[in-house]
């Protein structure tokens, strides 16, 4: 696999809401089966020969051999978002769904073969006991992660508010791990921070959340009374969300045209557009990137520089464009399944690519912010 960051995406809380977490483009499928082929005749046989034949007959077990056959399939695939959970995972998964909102407040990802955050939410329960953006998680409640899947170290991590979950923490530049007890809680999150750098307006969009669109519509209604000459979007560390929002807040900027183009498996192209009629402006933008800006992020910044709307500034982003869907197996298990990928508007893929900016910025923290400002203030 890449040693870039395989990022499944876990996109808000260390798996508060699951939806979000499974990323932009999550679907929850219903059981379904299909035709074998020749392929699954071989495994069958395999099958029989092993219960007819196998010296130990008491290590032949069904459930085990069922998923040990799954998971060794899915890893050929070499697919990091495509992915087998047991029964308790996928019940987990499926009561994120329903919409709690508890856990530790960090957003994860796999990088390098290992469980890395990518930063701890502000005063999140992770935040307060020291978790820091770059930390590698070795292990949760005494269980090495490197067993783990992606989606079962979150979901381990995951519990309902006023429980602990320890963590031995690697942190950056340190060479000996830390064990820290932390306490699950309910995060309450806003998706958008918005403040006036002199005559330009700083608005932070760090996920894609249900009420995104819902925040950002004043926050865009008031910038005529603020005098706002230009606007800069962040999006560094923002690893998606909900798409329906991404379309939204594109939407703001484009009168008209396509958002993003999505391709499923059988090779059709359906194109998603701009949906008129909501707060709109004109303004100079410009994007902020960086290589954790990820999936609905990406379809942003994607479509405002395509339509040429936008300047991109900052670093490569993630390159995670990919659609994605849970299936439930007959025991009570899921695979959670790449459908589809997006491009942009212009046909670029995503997946495995990102955005290239149009200005590689190595400027970190306010420098960047300030780099932006300059450039719509004319002076660079």
């Amino acid at each position: 696999m890449s040693q870039k960051l395989k990022y499944f995406l876990f996109g808000l809380l260390l798996v508060t809401v699951l939806a979000l977490s499974f990323g932009t483009g999550y679907n929850l499928g219903r059981q379904t089966s299909s035709g074998a082929g020749g392929g699954l005749g071989i495994v069958t046989q395999a099958w029989k020969f092993l219960f007819e034949d196998y010296v130990d007959r008491g290590r032949l077990d069904n459930s085990a051999l069922s998923q040990a056959a799954i998971e060794g399939m899915l890893e050929e695939l070499d697919d990091p978002y495509t992915s087998y959970l047991d029964i308790d995972t996928y019940q987990l998964g499926l009561s994120g769904l329903r919409g709690e909102m508890e856990g530790i407040g960090a957003q994860v990802a796999i990088r390098d073969e290992k469980l890395t955050v990518i930063a701890p939410i502000a005063d999140s329960p992770a935040a307060k006991a020291g978790v820091r953006a770059g930390d590698i998680i070795l292990e949760v409640d005494g269980n090495p992660t490197a067993d783990m899947s992606l989606a079962e170290a979150v979901l381990n991590i995951r519990g309902p508010k006023g429980t602990p979950v320890r963590l031995l923490i690697l942190h950056q530049d340190e060479t000996e791990p830390e064990e820290i007890e932390i306490i699950r809680a309910k995060i309450e999150l806003t998706s958008v921070r918005f403040e006036m750098r002199e005559d330009i307006a700083y608005i932070n969009i760090t996920h894609f959340s249900s009420r995104t669109d819902e925040e950002l519509s004043p926050v865009l209604e008031s910038l005529a009374g603020e005098g706002a000459k230009g606007i800069i979007l962040d999006l560094r560390r923002n690893p998606g969300g909900v798409l329906e929002e991404v379309i939204d807040v594109v939407s703001h900027f484009l009168p008209e045209g396509v958002v993003l183009n999505v391709v499923d498996n059988q090779g059709e192209h359906t194109a998603l557009e701009v949906r008129p009629g909501g707060v709109t402006t004109d303004l100079p933008v410009v994007v902020l990137v960086d290589d954790f800006s990820a999936s609905g992020s990406e379809v942003l910044s994607g479509a405002l520089q395509d339509h040429g709307r936008a300047i991109i500034a900052g670093r490569q982003t993630f390159g995670k464009g990919s659609v994605n869907v849970l299936r439930r197996l007959d025991d009570g298990s899921g695979l959670y399944i790449t459908t589809a990928r997006w491009l942009t508007p212009d046909g670029r893929l995503i997946e495995g690519e990102g955005v290239k900016p149009d200005y590689e910025l190595e400027l970190e923290g306010e420098e960047a912010i300030q780099w932006a400002i300059d450039y719509l203030k004319g002076s660079k």
